[in-house]
């Protein structure tokens, strides 16, 4: 498996668990009812669970480009030192986005989305020079 795979597969990963945190403090807040049903006015969250959706969400966005981009280039055949470490980057970034998003450090949050996006355009950049 090429590094830019499998790096592709770690940030799937985390994507996929991003959840759970802001899932469990839904069931502490609101109560187990609440949180599988639909209430009408549900009590509010945590902010940094709320803060944690939001950088999942914006995860989700982010590894749609990501993933298109590093498959694009695997079915490709560009697989080469500066892929590999755009996957590295993209994924550390998206580790940093989220603890900077959740626990509220805004500069360091958005040098982090701007690292993650400067791995898809390095990934991109390859393909089509390529």
């Amino acid at each position: 498996m090429s590094i830019e795979i499998r790096y592709l597969v770690y940030a799937a990963a985390l994507t996929g668990v991003l959840w759970i945190p802001y899932v469990l403090d839904r069931f502490g807040a609101r109560g187990i009812g609440d949180t599988v049903g639909y209430p009408a006015n549900p009590k509010p969250q945590s902010p940094w669970a709320e803060r944690l959706m939001k950088a999942h969400r914006n995860a989700v966005e982010n590894l749609v480009v990501f993933a298109t981009l590093v498959l694009a280039a695997h079915a490709a055949g560009v697989s080469n030192p500066a892929v590999a470490g755009a996957a590295i980057l993209y994924f550390w970034a998206r580790v940093v986005h989220v603890l900077a998003y959740t626990f509220a450090v805004p500069w360091l949050r958005t040098l982090a989305f701007a690292g993650g996006f400067a791995a898809q355009v390095g990934v991109a950049w390859q393909i089509l020079a390529g």
